[in-house]
């Protein structure tokens, strides 16, 4: 197994094409911005709006108390099959570009490839990771920023705070089926056993990051698909990037593009070739420098 994962594993990741263009924003670059939002989103054209809203209307609200604060919502349409993207473009038009943008894959690349090119195209301090359904209160992004300060002083500007859905997880075991559930804890074991041990919930979508550690975590990502979330964690923990877990409201919107047996065994999967991969020096951190 140890050969296989060696010899099957992907090569360091490059930047984008449009993430490395002089006209683009670039995680290299100094942060022009407070915060940057980054959306990752695939046929997401009925659950997209809901979210949007509550984001925006939540930046303008701030924003009109703290003048000082600016921020951006970019939208990664991940290779979409419905009208996504002309949905994010509409908030494009209501707010102008410079506030929302929109970035469009034409190969779905899964969840962690979009994530991967929105940070790279973003001009925040901080950046925060949030899914497409809205399951998370936008406000809660006050839950996590605490956190993310109550981490100081950040070694060489580094910090991650994680949203988490762990203090839930009794409410949730009771609706849920039990073959479900026997996933469920099989996933946290692999998790806590190959790749990280001291955060409860590393799936949860909502996470902020300041743009260091966005950029040496980004840089250093492989997987593409469900498992980015916990290779970013121990990316994270190898580096001895300071992480927090807060606890943040959370509700399941139906329309999840998680598919549970093959989606979890996929996860397994990657789980494992993670761990493998980063014993036998397959992959490799590299620390990477803004401009």
């Amino acid at each position: 197994i140890c050969v296989i994962a060696h010899v099957t594993a992907k090569t360091m990741p490059h930047e984008d094409a449009d993430c490395r263009r002089e006209s683009a924003p670039n995680l290299h670059d100094p942060a022009t911005r407070e915060l940057s939002v980054v959306v990752p989103s695939y046929n997401e054209e009925n659950r997209l709006p809901l979210m949007m809203d509550e984001a925006l209307d939540y930046l303008e609200k701030r924003q009109k108390q703290d003048p000082s604060f600016t921020y951006e919502v970019i939208v990664v349409n991940d290779g979409s099959k419905d009208q996504t993207a002309k949905v994010a473009k509409e908030y494009c038009k209501k707010y102008g570009s410079d506030k929302v943008r929109v970035i469009s894959l034409e190969k779905n690349r899964g969840k962690g490839g979009a994530v991967r090119t929105g940070v790279f195209s973003s001009r925040g301090k901080t950046i925060l990771m949030a899914d497409a359904d809205g399951a998370t209160k936008f406000a809660d992004i006050e839950k996590v920023e605490e956190g993310l300060k109550n981490l100081q002083p950040w070694p060489e500007e580094m910090a991650i705070s994680c949203g988490s859905r762990a203090h839930l997880e009794k409410d949730s075991i009771a609706k849920r089926s039990y073959f479900r559930t026997l996933l469920m804890y099989g996933f946290h074991f692999l998790v806590w056993f190959l790749c990280v041990k001291e955060i409860r919930d590393t799936q949860c979508g909502f996470k902020l990051l300041t743009r260091q550690a966005a950029l040496q975590t980004f840089s250093n990502l492989h997987i593409e698909r469900w498992a980015f979330d916990v290779e970013l964690l121990y990316i994270a923990q190898r580096l001895k990037i300071p992480i927090a877990e807060v606890a943040v409201n959370w509700t399941e919107i139906e329309g999840s593009k998680l598919v549970p047996f093959w989606s979890w065994l996929q996860m397994g999967r990657d789980l494992l070739f993670i761990r493998l991969r980063y014993m036998t020096g397959a992959w490799k951190l590299e620390a990477k420098k803004c401009n």
